[in-house]
């Protein structure tokens, strides 16, 4: 199959599948007569392995170890598990920044009521303050603190 069949088939952009190709994620399949490249079944199987792992928003290089583990069975799974754990701080890591940058950015919103010109807002004076690095309301929201 070529490039832009497997593509269809994966849900893999033609551009991505060459990048993977390049960095050693997908085995270069081999070239037709014509010189065009002739996918298999296998590569599509790895294609959707990496793209449900990047939907786990796992990186490359994670992705590439566990394609190692895919290619050798026989090895033992507890890197797997340390991997997943790994990858599950990070994502609980993230889960706390954006939580408070929620807390950060409700409390810049509160700062302003609709109805009100630019001139008197809230939000832009606290921006501004903020860059100007005075401290300002969002920040000390989320530190539990009141203006």
């Amino acid at each position: 199959m070529r490039i832009g069949e497997i593509a269809q088939t994966t849900g893999v952009d033609v551009e991505t599948i060459r990048y993977y190709e390049k960095t050693g994620l997908l085995p270069t399949p081999p070239r037709l007569s014509n010189g065009y490249r002739d996918y298999g079944e296998h590569h599509g199987e790895r294609l959707t392995f990496i793209r449900h792992c990047r939907a786990l928003d796992m990186p490359l290089a994670e992705i590439g170890r566990l394609l190692d583990f895919v290619t050798h069975p026989e090895a033992d799974c507890g890197d797997i598990n340390r991997l997943i754990d790994d990858h599950l701080a990070r994502v609980r890591a993230r889960l706390n920044s954006l939580h408070a940058l929620e807390k950060q950015l409700a409390a810049l919103r509160a700062r302003c009521k609709i109805g009100h010109v630019a001139a008197d807002c809230g939000i832009l004076h606290e921006l501004v303050a903020a860059a100007h690095g005075e401290a300002c309301a969002c920040h000390a929201a989320n530190r539990g603190e009141a203006r």
